[in-house]
């Protein structure tokens, strides 16, 4: 898959060597009803000889709207955002700077850059998009405004239980500990991607050395407690059992959250390694003990219960 990056106006594609079906949209979550939109994408694609394109933005909206107060973390990070993409078997990514400037472009002149120029001849999206300053433009905008050199298809509703799927939704059940549900939605295991760095070594203390792993700030990461995972370290994977959360147990507390994951059947060095964590199953909330032998007795059976779910 081709990945191209542009911005407005310093880095456009105006001389293009393709036509596209384009599936647009910033797709955080990439999850069931984004996937449906996609997948229509590559299908009219095949149908019309055309490469399959998906365009996305970057960062999300509420970073640069608003005045940045009400950031809105990430589903799915850029780098698991390409490898889905990949798997779906779309040709072409454009990664469309999300800034001030492009946030002022009237419907109009977003599609004369974004949708003309580049050569597009089919676009496809779900009823709600929206574009253009303030979010005026709609699909049917889209439509009306095509003058004949491009179709379009509008994706409706997509639900899950009568409800629609959303990246809202998936945000509320990763908030409330349901990585089980959240996946039913993702089409997926909620991912988490980050660093191996060293941290403070209580788990090697108590008896169950840890893997610390920092994710980008910008990332969501699932209720406080305790999880069954997957440790994926290039193209090897370790079951463990995970801690997330700020430790409360030990003598300071920490501000900043914690993913902490006690590999099983392990024993090696992971520092600097770049990984994911793949959250399976929600075992209990973070609880604060008494003593280092309780939390010890309760580590113990996490571990059990990681083994009985995993198995």
């Amino acid at each position: 898959m081709k990945v191209y990056e542009l911005s407005y106006p310093d880095q456009l594609l105006n001389h293009h060597q393709e036509a596209y079906a384009l599936a647009i949209g910033f797709f955080d979550g990439l999850h069931k009803g984004h996937q449906t939109v996609i997948k229509t994408a590559i299908d009219k694609a095949k149908e019309k000889n055309l490469q399959s394109a998906v365009m996305t933005f970057n960062p999300h909206p509420s970073h640069i709207l608003g005045g940045g107060k009400n950031k809105v973390g990430y589903i799915t990070p850029f780098e698991e955002k390409v490898s889905v993409l990949e798997k779906l078997g779309v040709d072409v990514l454009f990664v469309v700077q999300f800034d001030e400037q492009l946030a002022s472009l009237s419907p109009e002149k977003f599609i004369e850059i974004f949708i003309k120029k580049l050569g597009i001849q089919h676009v496809v999206a779900g009823f709600d998009y929206s574009f253009g300053a303030k979010g005026a433009g709609t699909m049917e905008d889209m439509k009306q405004l095509a003058d004949g050199l491009y179709e379009t298809t509008i994706v409706g509703k997509v639900t899950d239980q009568e409800d629609k799927i959303s990246s809202t939704r998936i945000r509320t059940l990763l908030d409330e500990g349901k990585v089980e549900e959240a996946a039913t939605l993702l089409g997926r295991n909620f991912k988490t991607i980050g660093e191996v760095v060293h941290g403070e070594k209580n788990g090697r203390k108590l008896g169950f050395p840890t893997a610390n792993v920092l994710p980008p700030k910008d990332s969501i990461l699932p209720l406080n407690g305790v999880y069954a995972v997957r440790l994926i370290v290039g193209e090897k994977q370790y079951d463990g059992v995970c801690n997330v959360g700020i430790k409360p147990t030990f003598e300071q507390e920490h501000e900043q959250v914690m993913v902490e994951v006690h590999v099983l059947n392990f024993d090696g060095d992971l520092y600097g390694q770049h990984v994911k964590v793949e959250w399976l199953y929600f075992i209990r909330k973070e609880q604060k003990f008494n003593s280092f032998d309780a939390l010890i007795e309760q580590i113990n059976k996490d571990k059990e219960t990681a083994l009985k779910l995993l198995s």
